[in-house]
């Protein structure tokens, strides 16, 4: 019995399908089917919702003009027009993200955004793309960016190194907010619901507890989303402006 209210117990990752490339596995999951349902409902929103093309906005059609409104005012605000190419990377980026954290929210589901494998993976595909706009942008003076203007010269040996490491942590925090926040949020919700049962008529207090905890974790699935968003956007603006 105490197996089955492990909350660890949600995060397991299962093969579906297994797939054998010689010494690599390459088996589709159930992190990997959760993906997939997050990018075809996503897809779905954003195709289905607006295909209509009506004067006066169903609630579909209207969530997804906010949704795509909201992120062009993101870009707009936080990198400027020049950041109008990008605007279909930064948009899928959250809607993938924004997705996978809500589906996660379905009981029996499986929050794929709460495995640091993905997060990283995510968080490594921006790195490397904004390190490559940056030298696109700005060839071997991106290496300027590692030494602020107006810096002491007996100062800059350390500066470099700061600045270094702070460009090289970048994947590591970005994917480790993402990953640290839901893990704990769902691993909280699973511990509360596992009281409500064994205290039986005294289990409303747990019940409480838990629609509590489930509203508060909805709203950190989208604030979580949201930071990964905004991060990546600064960190393009960084690439093009050398900030």
């Amino acid at each position: 019995m105490a197996e089955a209210h492990n909350p660890l117990e949600q995060f397991e990752i299962k093969t579906l399908i297994p797939i054998k490339i010689g010494e690599f596995d390459a088996s589709f999951t159930n992190s990997s089917a959760f993906m997939v349902i997050a990018v075809i409902a996503a897809t779905a929103l954003m195709v289905f919702a607006v295909r209509p093309r009506a004067g006066v906005p169903g609630r579909w059609q209207l969530l997804a003009e906010l949704s795509y409104q909201f992120i062009a005012k993101m870009v707009s605000d936080n990198i400027g027009k020049e950041g109008r190419p990008y605007f279909p990377f930064i948009f899928t980026i959250f809607m993938f993200v924004l997705f996978g954290n809500f589906i996660g929210m379905v009981p029996y589901s499986f929050t794929f955004t709460s495995h640091i494998a993905v997060t990283l993976t995510m968080a490594l595909v921006i790195f490397v793309l904004v390190t490559i706009i940056a030298f696109i942008k700005h060839g071997f003076h991106f290496f300027s960016f590692f030494l602020p203007a107006g810096v002491p010269i007996v100062l800059a040996p350390l500066m470099i190194a700061i600045e270094v490491i702070s460009y090289f942590t970048r994947p590591f925090s970005l994917s480790v907010r993402l990953f640290a926040n839901m893990m704990a949020g769902h691993t909280l919700l699973k511990v509360i619901g596992g009281f409500v049962v064994p205290l039986g008529i005294f289990g409303v207090v747990p019940i409480a507890g838990l629609v509590a905890v489930t509203g508060l974790e909805f709203l950190i699935a989208f604030l979580q989303a949201y930071i990964f968003t905004i991060l990546t956007c600064i960190y393009i603006n960084d690439a093009i402006h050398l900030h």
